[in-house]
């Protein structure tokens, strides 16, 4: 990934732990409400200092986590949510204000199942356990507490108390496993799809390939030249000229006559070779039809382009095809400018015209329309 997508990856990370952050903050402030609520009702043991400083301290703690995200420090470890740390956090600060409640100590419970709902999707099977033994062994040490220095008032309720949060526990403990077996089912169930997609767009890559090029030379086919050449005719600009020419293989009717179809299919690819040697990045050559190829230069002029496609007829002549023996290869080749304000259709009729002018001279040689020909 390139550092750019890295640091886009990094900040939609960080937007997501900040919000979430945010949602336990949230959850901070509603324990803390219900914690004020209990104080003025007699059920929260502790005075208006003591709960002011305790608010205070909580805040705190709240402060230190916000400012390892601003910071992005939390980037740096393994889990940058931070979500095991916070869970703990959480629940020792519970453990501590249930010490100080007194009747309303069980309807607290809930808020054991609000942290580590937290955890649920976030944390691996055996952390959220680890986390919930640490719920489970606070909440019941602080009832054995109680009990060793004879403050419980009521045993049988505390006993009730620790099993609820127990049964609680176990099942949220069960739940966080299977959520996490369904998304990793569904993380591979993405990346198996990615993988899919993947395989498809190779796929479709290799269809375009193939609906491209010409089986036989490797060359572009008609119809995606005909596509590439009105696309770079639409992007020529007023005073630039592109070359274009129409070649054809000099009397292969009489190769395949004499040396049968596979050995001109050979003098096809031999041809197609040379005119890849012969040829800059960018300019483009097609298999037009049968024997017959179709030639475009961009961003030439006319003395470049005929030494061009000499260049390629005289590369040509002296070719020879490997598996077979074949004497006297040529072709002929029409050339044609085009300009802005041109038609492919009509350039292609005068390259065509200057190919039969080239055909009717004898041969092997180049013709152009720019020339004072007899067409």
């Amino acid at each position: 990934m390139s550092l750019i997508g890295q640091r886009v990856t990094q900040r939609t990370l960080q937007s997501l732990l900040l919000k979430r952050f945010g949602m336990a903050v949230a959850s901070y402030a509603l324990s803390a409400l219900l914690c004020w609520v209990a104080m003025f009702n007699g059920l929260f043991h502790a005075s208006l200092t003591s709960s002011l400083l305790l608010t205070l301290l909580a805040a705190f703690s709240q402060l230190v986590f916000l400012g390892l995200f601003l910071s992005k420090l939390n980037l740096r470890c393994a889990d940058p949510s931070l979500t095991e740390p916070q869970v703990l956090v959480a629940l020792a600060w519970l453990n501590l204000l249930l010490a100080l409640f007194g009747e309303g100590r069980g309807s607290m419970l809930v808020i054991y199942v609000l942290v580590l709902l937290f955890g649920v999707f976030q944390l691996p099977p055996r952390v959220f356990a680890r986390c919930a033994l640490f719920a489970f062994f606070g909440f019941a040490g602080l009832n054995l507490y109680e009990a060793y220095h004879l403050q419980l008032d009521n045993p049988g309720v505390a006993i009730f108390q620790v099993s609820v949060l127990a049964a609680v526990l176990v099942w949220l403990s069960l739940f966080a496993s299977y959520a996490q077996a369904m998304r990793q089912r569904m993380r591979q169930r993405r990346y198996a799809l990615q993988a899919h997609q993947d395989t498809l767009r190779g796929m479709m890559h290799q269809l375009e390939e193939l609906a491209a090029t010409d089986e036989l030379t490797g060359l572009c086919n008609r119809r995606h030249f005909l596509r590439l050449a009105g696309h770079e005719l639409q992007g020529l600009r007023s005073g630039r000229q592109h070359g274009l020419a129409l070649l054809d293989l000099d009397h292969f009717k009489r190769i395949n006559d004499v040396h049968g179809h596979a050995a001109g299919d050979r003098v096809l690819q031999t041809f197609a070779a040379v005119a890849r040697a012969c040829l800059r990045d960018g300019d483009v050559i097609a298999r037009y039809g049968g024997e017959e190829f179709v030639l475009l230069l961009p961003n030439t002029e006319a003395d470049q382009f005929t030494a061009c496609c000499e260049r390629l007829r005289e590369a040509f002549s002296r070719a020879e095809p490997l598996g077979v023996k074949v004497e006297g290869l040529s072709v002929s080749i029409g050339m044609t400018l085009l300009s802005n304000n041109d038609d492919l259709d009509e350039a292609l009729q005068r390259a065509d015209q200057a190919l039969y002018q080239a055909k009717r001279d004898g041969r092997n040689r180049c013709a152009a329309t720019w020339e004072d020909v007899d067409a």
